[in-house]
């Protein structure tokens, strides 16, 4: 069967007059862009921070002093600077900073625990960390010294806020300066900008990797995908396209920067726009709501768990959220109700929008001001229409080389500028994502005969929290550390408030005494929050198949008859 109908791109129909079938490839790198916006607009906002502002000449000097810190330090092109921070400017600033010196950033989920950290620490061979005071003393400070870093910079999330106006999320937080580690900003007011002349600023092509985003694979451990400044541009310019984001726009900043929806959905399109981005540490439902009043944004995008939140919290009733005219949400399923939900209440409807940290945010999205339809077999919300340049095919999930009718399921495949190159030091792990050129992305879909896809199921066992990907398997070997575990198993349960949740299955051992809320408590130590399971079912013996694996399907179905997580 041939891909015609995929060829012909059925879903162009549904693109604005205004949205190109394809955009042209980048010229310039990312920091490049940002350094054009900068010359631009110096006095404009480019970070909202509660209730302060940073202008882009600031930020941009504050990145070339970072650069010329790197520089000092003997950082060279190429090099790995990890981040370890929430939504705060620094991470901005080692950005830009980073980029400038021609370095590769490595965000880290400032969820991760220390063994976990220390993966990634490992894994990348960052040499320099920035990190927040409270992450540094409480997770990296034991394992910095098992990995290859050598400089460790710290930060606050009080820096860049006034004297005296702390906002009501940051009550109680003090600056300190933890032993073992120099204070970021301390140190750029002591550094000289870098220039182009020797000053620490490095050429950097659209070729040159921006990022090692790290996401989870099918041999269960994290895996740094490869992006380049090309494919993190392309797709900054397909938002600014898609969602028409001008001058008069701002971003508001509710996913977290070190996911690749606020990598490239919020800082890169806010860099080559030109445009405020709105920041507020970590996300608090009451705190969002205020700002969003205050700074009046008109763009945001986000997993829909932030949207619930919006919705049910107790400052939500008469608040005026009309700005967001551009309102998108992805990275976990959307119920159909939920949408209307929020709009029913603030007026403002959810454009659904598809992506993956391997595309570097969207592939899909629906057009602004259109409303996704829903597929009367399965119930699922669309997911959109590709997006410019995103060729895009649903293949057998058995044979990927064979074509999918239109209206039939089959596994999703992309190709574009905005796939990634590939996985850091896995050349197998790359080979095998990849068919004929198009990336194989896990997720089985549906594509109507007017262009708009479905996700309608997973080949893969990862589980979705809330947009984070959740590995059964290095669940279970923490599980399997508890001395009373003799079998564990772990399946994706449907939650209503985070898409998916970690639901567990144990086989203890004979004389073996836990109960359900002391091995709960016990992953909770030592994963990051969203991974642990929130319930765990004991069974004499877990299903498997003759070659030992377990039968994940027949323990999702046992999920059904005893009650999901």
């Amino acid at each position: 069967m041939s891909f015609s109908a995929y060829d012909s791109k059925p879903w162009l129909g549904q693109y604005a007059d205004r949205v190109p079938e394809d955009l042209p490839l980048p010229k310039r790198s990312m920091v490049d862009l940002f350094e054009a916006s900068a010359r631009r607009s110096p006095d404009r906002d480019a970070i909202r921070y509660f209730d302060a502002a940073i202008s882009y000449a600031q930020l941009d000097d504050l990145a070339s002093r970072f650069a010329a810190l790197l520089a000092s330090r003997g950082v060279e092109k190429g090099d790995r600077v990890a981040v370890y921070t929430q939504n705060n400017p620094q991470f901005l600033v080692a950005q830009y900073g980073s980029w400038k010196r021609g370095a590769v950033v490595v965000p880290l989920n400032p969820m991760l625990k220390g063994r976990e950290l220390e993966y990634h620490l490992n894994d990348s061979g960052a040499r320099v960390l920035i990190a927040l005071e409270s992450l540094y003393e409480g997770v990296a400070r034991a394992v910095v010294p098992e990995s290859r870093i050598e400089h460790v910079l710290t930060t606050s999330e009080l820096d860049f806020l006034p004297d005296g106006e702390v906002p009501a999320s940051l009550r109680g937080v003090e600056k300190r300066s933890p032993k073992g580690a120099d204070d970021l900003m301390e140190a750029l007011r002591a550094t000289e900008p870098a220039s182009p002349d020797g000053g620490g600023r490095v050429p950097v092509s659209p070729d040159d990797t921006a990022y090692l985003v790290y996401t989870s694979g099918t041999t269960g451990k994290p895996k740094g995908a490869i992006e380049k400044h090309s494919s993190i541009a392309y797709n900054a310019e397909v938002y600014k396209t898609w969602m028409d984001i001008g001058d008069e726009d701002s971003v508001f900043g509710v996913a977290p920067l070190f996911h690749i929806t606020g990598l490239v959905g919020h800082g890169a399109l806010a860099g080559l726009a030109g445009v405020p981005l709105v920041l507020f540490h970590r996300f608090d439902a009451a705190e969002a709501l205020r700002l969003i009043e205050k700074w009046r944004p008109t763009f945001t995008v986000g997993a829909i768990t932030a949207f619930i939140a919006l919705m049910n919290s107790s400052e939500s009733e008469g608040r005026d959220l009309s700005s967001l005219t551009k309102c998108y949400s992805g990275g976990a399923p959307i119920a159909p109700s939920l949408t209307g939900q929020f709009e029913e209440k603030f007026g403002v409807y959810i454009h659904n929008i598809y992506g993956l940290t391997e595309s570097n945010s969207p592939t899909h999205a629906t057009p602004l001001g259109s409303r996704a339809p829903v597929d009367e077999g399965t119930g699922a919300l669309s997911i959109g229409v590709p997006v410019p340049g995103c060729e895009a095919r649903l293949v057998s999930v058995d044979d990927p080389s064979e074509a999918v009718p239109v209206g039939e399921s089959g596994e999703f495949a992309a190709r574009g500028p905005m796939i990634f190159s590939g996985y850091w030091n896995k050349p197998e792990e790359t080979e095998r994502a990849f068919h004929d050129g198009f990336f194989l992305t896990g997720d089985v879909a549906v594509m109507d005969g007017d262009g708009w896809f479905y996700i309608v199921d997973r080949k893969k066992d990862m589980i979705n929290v809330s947009g984070y990907k959740v590995w059964p398997r290095e669940v279970e070997d923490v599980l399997y550390t508890h001395p009373a575990v003799k079998e564990a198993a772990v399946v994706g349960a449907p939650d209503e408030y985070r898409g998916e949740t970690v639901r567990a299955f144990v086989a203890l051992k004979e004389g073996g005494g836990v109960t359900e809320d002391e091995l709960i408590a016990y992953a909770k130590e030592r994963m990051a929050d969203y991974k642990y399971p929130r319930r765990i079912a004991f069974l004499d013996e877990l299903p498997k198949t003759a070659t030992g694996k377990y039968l994940r399907r027949e323990l999702r179905d046992l999920d059904e008859t005893r009650g999901r997580a």
